[in-house]
């Protein structure tokens, strides 16, 4: 870990927020593993991240509820009330969409449920490669809404008249201490 992260981590650890630095993948889906007690349901956003970790079928198979709004064959009236169902789940688990060095985490949703997610669940566990940090805020929403969106409307097929960025989410501190925990991962991941 070099001295940048580990000066994100503290930064982070004083603004009520637990940081762990993982060098790849494989610790990265550990740490999730050990954070997340297979009695808890998680609720998720949809994420290359979390795709690339495999998390959501580690966590199917470690015994967990997961409410998956990706589920290959459901109906889009299902998957939305996964998505309503996640939002309230005991953990909700994600990946930031950008990262600034100063350690404000920038999240873009279209349907608001990552937001609610993120927002309000009592337990949230963001993960996220070093591929996401910028230097400052500023870059940090533009890498989320001129770099990670136009990959995020191709990969879903989304129709480019309609908009996918409808709610912005900015982190910059939490009021409950350790409420919010970051898995930043030294590879790169996601988009």
């Amino acid at each position: 870990m070099d001295k940048a992260i580990g000066l994100l981590i503290e930064n982070w650890q004083k603004r009520n927020i637990a940081a762990f630095y993982r060098p790849d993948k494989s610790e990265a889906l550990k740490k999730i593993l050990e954070l997340i007690p297979a009695s808890a349901s998680v609720g998720l956003s949809g994420s290359v991240t979390l795709s690339e970790l495999d998390a959501v079928n580690k966590l199917e198979a470690w015994g967990n509820k997961v409410f998956n709004q990706g589920k290959p064959g459901i109906s889009k009236e299902e998957s939305w009330k996964l998505r309503q169902a996640g939002a309230q789940a005991d953990y909700f688990l994600t990946s930031a969409n950008a990262i600034s060095e100063t350690g404000e985490l920038v999240f873009l949703s279209a349907w608001g449920h990552r937001i609610a997610g993120i927002a309000n669940a009592k337990n949230v566990i963001v993960v996220a490669g070093v591929n996401k940090l910028v230097p400052d805020l500023d870059a940090a929403i533009k890498r989320a809404k001129e770099y990670a969106t136009p990959l995020n409307y191709k990969r879903l097929n989304w129709d480019a008249s309609r908009p996918m960025i409808c709610q912005t989410l900015i982190i910059e501190a939490e009021a409950v201490a350790d409420r919010l925990k970051v898995i930043l991962v030294g590879e790169n991941l996601g988009f």
